[in-house]
């Protein structure tokens, strides 16, 4: 009920005003039974804006953080999306990954349309990352078409960090469906770190293509490493200048002091 009222009452009509949303190749989610939508994720307003343009309900595996976060905030962070249909799931550890794919194994037994975030977090730049393999267990197991989906705009209006979002038109590009079939014939294919590879950089490719981004093979929470690494190195030099230039200025403030008394005993003599 929170879900239909969000998004048909009051939070849909609203972001329609002020956004303007548009969406291209919603002919290929299928009006009803199982579906695997795999998105790029840029910016938070992601998943709001996608599950808005697509005419049915929309259920999306979310980190666990999501709903354990504490004080008014957190209870509140935990309640939306717990109302917008998202599952937590916790990401620390292979072993913890496996309750997250029987999670999603069962919305889609359930006939539900599955939203996922191969890249398993935000773009910190807006380049498109390197995906996870969960997606292709996922469609390995539940043998359900993987349906490309290129959030475009989001990132100018609300990329990480940023709060309150700008107002921009945004739009969705949903590609034909991805069929991987022929890998299920396979024996162990599931288990086979090759065969998920490969059929992820497929569903990422086809993201690339859709979207327009930049690929970067590397997952993005190692470039947010190394971003915030090279972030805290700058501040660091930053500091190290500032307090240079504070060494300088008290040093001038002492010669010219020196030179002032210096002045004042040649008057006296």
């Amino acid at each position: 009920m929170f879900y239909g009222l969000l998004k048909v009452i009051f939070l849909g009509p609203l972001l329609r005003v002020l956004f303007r949303p548009w969406a291209k190749g919603l002919e290929h989610i299928p009006a009803e039974g199982p579906v695997i939508l795999a998105s790029n994720h840029l910016s938070f307003s992601d998943s709001f804006f996608m599950p808005l343009m697509v005419p049915r309900p929309v259920y999306f595996l979310a980190k666990s953080d999501y709903f354990t976060g504490k004080g008014v905030k957190g209870r509140l962070t935990a309640a939306f999306f717990r109302g917008v249909r998202s599952v937590p799931i916790d990401r620390s550890s292979g072993q913890a990954a496996d309750p997250a794919l029987k999670t999603a194994l069962r919305i889609l037994d359930e006939g539900k349309a599955l939203g996922l975030y191969p890249e398993g977090t935000r773009s910190p730049d807006g380049r498109l990352y390197k995906g996870r393999t969960g997606i292709a267990r996922i469609a390995l197991e539940s043998g359900i078409p993987v349906i490309p989906c290129a959030m475009v705009g989001t990132y100018e209006i609300q990329p990480t960090g940023q709060v309150m979002p700008k107002i921009k038109r945004v739009g969705v590009r949903f590609g034909e469906p991805l069929d991987f079939a022929r890998y299920r014939e396979v024996p162990g294919a599931v288990d086979d770190r090759y065969i998920l590879r490969s059929i992820t950089d497929e569903i990422m490719y086809a993201l690339m293509d859709l979207s327009g981004q930049e690929y970067v093979d590397m997952y993005a929470t190692d470039a947010k490493k190394i971003i915030s690494a090279e972030k805290a190195a700058e501040r660091a030099e930053q500091r190290a200048e500032a307090k240079k230039a504070a060494a300088e200025e008290r040093r001038a403030a002492i010669e010219e002091l020196r030179q002032q008394e210096a002045d004042e005993d040649a008057k006296r003599r």
